[in-house]
């Protein structure tokens, strides 16, 4: 599927929409390349080097008439979507990718462009290169909330709600033990959620090197809460290689007392909103018929420090 500028959208990213989505998820991805092909020739930019995609993205490198790199990133328009753009115009370039154009219509942005060969995962130094992700989560959640943007207290009142079906769905009583502990500590702080911008999703392979700074963050699913709520991604990155080691749960015990003393953070708060995050994440996987808790959650929940 190619646009008259010669885009050819890939087959992973079709197969994506049309495999899991609806009529509405065929319709964007079969106009695609003409959305593509529209706006290269509103913001007057040409296309410059290989196109990219994830599973829900199509991202064009292209190049502006005064000679400067930026970078096409279209997505099917959702509220994750929005508050992207909610999040991208405050943080404003602050240790983020910077925005530098929108279309309101399709929520298609234009970004400067970022060095996606090179991720902070390339880093040998698991320290240095946990100090570089927490320096620029300091930076993030420096940035005051701005309104639009979805709030951790209701997220976490969602979850509780769903817990008790979701127990249920768990043969094993150990399993159902451990989630109702997660879920008995997260009530205890759903009234406390706190006000910061969070990125929600910042990890190795979320942060790019770049021009104007060694590294910049991309792609945010920004939500106001709890810091400590913003770990997980963090703790967990580059897991099937950590889990190779042997000495996943010594390497989770150290980034997050790096993270957690970079960040200021109150320890005990960011245990309980990291087993919301483990919470979170066996809640998306009953939703999928999975029955056990998956073996890196309880890993990571072992490796935490002890409330």
């Amino acid at each position: 599927m190619s646009s008259q500028h010669g885009i050819e959208v890939p087959d992973s990213l079709i197969a994506s929409y049309t495999r899991n989505g609806g009529e509405a998820e065929r319709t964007w991805i079969a106009g695609l390349p003409s959305l593509v092909a529209r706006l290269l020739d509103r913001w007057e930019v040409q296309p410059d080097g290989g196109i990219g995609s994830g599973e829900a993205s199509l991202v064009v490198p292209v190049r502006r008439t005064d000679g400067s790199r930026a970078a096409l990133k279209l997505q099917m328009p959702r509220s994750e979507t929005t508050a992207a753009l909610i999040g991208l115009r405050a943080w404003n370039g602050d240790g983020i990718v910077r925005l530098l154009d929108h279309d309101p219509e399709s929520s298609a942005m234009l970004l400067e462009r970022l060095d996606g060969s090179r991720t902070l995962a390339s880093v040998e130094d698991d320290d240095v290169a946990m100090d570089a992700l927490a320096g620029l989560m300091a930076r993030l959640h420096a940035v005051p909330a701005p309104e639009g943007l979805r709030n951790l207290g209701d997220v976490a009142r969602g979850m509780l709600a769903a817990a008790p079906a979701a127990c249920a769905a768990l043969p094993d009583p150990s399993d159902q033990r451990r989630l109702r502990g997660w879920a008995s500590a997260v009530a205890e702080l759903v009234d406390e959620p706190g006000d910061r911008m969070l990125h929600w999703d910042l990890h190795y392979d979320n942060v790019l090197a770049a021009e104007r700074e060694p590294w910049l963050a991309i792609d945010p699913e920004p939500l106001v809460g709890d810091p400590g709520f913003d770990l997980w991604p963090a703790l967990d990155t580059g897991w099937a290689g950590l889990h190779a080691t042997g000495d996943a749960p010594r390497i989770v015990r150290r980034r997050f007392d790096l993270l957690t003393e970079a960040l200021g953070l109150d320890r005990r708060r960011a245990v309980v909103w990291t087993l919301a995050r483990l919470l979170q994440n066996t809640l998306w996987d009953i939703e999928d018929g999975h029955t056990t808790i998956a073996p890196s959650q309880t890993t990571m929940a072992e490796a935490l420090p002890r409330l």
